[in-house]
């Protein structure tokens, strides 16, 4: 029933990816008012069906389902629909659907690839701790996540927008400013990495807590650790160098921003990826 509910959820989710789409491409003002509700509808449909399968999982397994790679790139795209349309709603935008619905579909794809089966936790990950340490961190990479789509996205309009502007400077006209959606996804993409700032470092913090129960020590230097404060870095820098950008000569805070949130999600997708497969440690079972 479990494995059901994620298929139908993957599929809602290419749908959500495609209407959200259409919703940037219209040019009519009620087509995209259509596509984008439509978009939004399919991704909560979506992440109404992933919410069931994880419950349904977790009754069967008597245990929170985030203990293997299967159960966490789930919980990861379940998490990725959530706080994007938690944004959407706050900021009134839809422009980084398609990218963060996608991103999701991705997720569950990769999932695809790894043992569906329910086992008993190894010993080291039998703690309360568990559901705390593993939620918070997922919840920040998701919104690492939806920022890295909603940079791409202002980079492109960005781009565009040069581009229109050198057209109209040759042709003697003025520039127009930045449109105002274009100043929202500003908003939306500083907000989203604040979110996950928050969410990763009390992943940290919880994880570290769980570690000195588990292995006599709040810090080993474990490579998944270590990854983690990096990235957590990598934001920590973005977040407040807006109040410093001025003294380095950083005259376009939002253009470094965006490429500091797509940097900073290669580093969350290294840590989580690369160091399970890469790196031993003792984070090797997750």
């Amino acid at each position: 029933m479990s494995g059901a509910l994620i298929n139908y959820s993957f599929l809602t989710f290419i749908v959500a990816s495609f209407v959200y789409a259409v919703n940037n491409l219209a040019k009519k003002e009620e087509l995209k008012k259509t596509f984008g509700y439509l978009g939004s509808l399919s991704l909560l449909i979506g992440l109404i069906l992933m919410t069931a399968a994880i419950l349904i999982r977790w009754q069967q397994a008597q245990r929170p389902p985030f203990s293997n790679m299967y159960e966490s790139l789930i919980l990861f795209a379940w998490s990725i629909a959530l706080i994007y349309l938690v944004l959407e709603l706050v900021y009134g935008i839809r422009i980084a659907g398609a990218f963060a619905a996608i991103l999701a579909v991705i997720a569950i794809a990769a999932a695809s690839f790894f043992d569906k089966s329910i086992e008993a936790l190894v010993p080291a990950l039998q703690s309360n701790w568990l559901l705390y340490h593993v939620l918070t961190c997922f919840v920040g990479y998701a919104a690492f996540a939806v920022s890295a789509a909603a940079s791409i996205v202002y980079l492109i309009l960005k781009g565009r927008g040069k581009v229109q502007a050198s057209q109209k400077a040759k042709a003697g006209e003025k520039a127009e400013s930045p449109t105002e959606l274009v100043k929202v996804l500003q908003s939306f993409n500083y907000e989203a990495v604040r979110f996950g700032f928050l969410f990763l470092g009390v992943g940290i913090i919880t994880g570290a807590v769980w570690a000195n129960e588990a292995w006599g020590t709040y810090w080993s230097w474990d490579p998944k650790e270590t990854w983690s404060l990096i990235t957590w870095i990598i934001y920590a820098i973005m977040i407040h160098f807006k109040y410093v950008s001025g003294r380095f000569g950083v005259k376009d805070i939002n253009t470094f921003n965006a490429i500091c949130s797509i940097v900073g999600f290669f580093a969350v997708i290294f840590t989580y990826f690369g160091v399970n497969f890469i790196l031993s440690g003792l984070h090797s079972y997750a």
